[in-house]
């Protein structure tokens, strides 16, 4: 028990001083927070057969805790995306593959055409089909 108590106090020095930069990565912390569940699950067991009652909540409780931080990072820093820069007529029409003298109708049916391939249900990435909706907007001038 004192071994757990231990590792839990070192834990925490380790997050706290790391105010800026994560000492543990995604992967690490789901890692080391799933491993942590477990010992604290098996302590609360353990302690609840005893017949320690408040030790084996608190263990249960801590044990839940860090088993609901499995999924999650414990200091996410993630780079801040550029913001997206307006498209112009002429890469609009580029992107979608029509003339200048496209109609509508003909903007529309490109549009539809290639959508099909770069949706990201049918394989396709979020990047490309936000640039198709970005160009249909653009040359629809919704």
């Amino acid at each position: 028990m004192i071994y757990l108590a231990l590792g839990c106090a070192v834990l925490a020095v380790l997050l706290w001083a790391s105010s800026r930069r994560p000492v543990f990565k995604r992967r690490e912390w789901r890692f080391l927070s799933s491993a942590l569940a477990v010992a604290a699950f098996a302590g609360a067991a353990y302690v609840g057969i005893r017949g320690e009652w408040g030790r084996a909540i608190v263990l249960g409780v801590v044990g839940l805790w860090l088993a609901a931080t499995t999924r999650t990072a414990v200091s996410p820093v993630r780079a801040a995306r550029p913001a997206p820069k307006a498209l112009g007529d002429a890469e609009a029409r580029s992107i979608l593959g029509v003339g200048v003298d496209a109609t509508p109708a003909d903007i529309q049916a490109a549009y539809a055409r290639l959508m099909r391939v770069a949706h990201p249900d049918a394989g396709g990435t979020d990047g490309l089909a936000a640039q198709l909706n970005a160009a249909r907007d653009r040359l629809l001038k919704r």
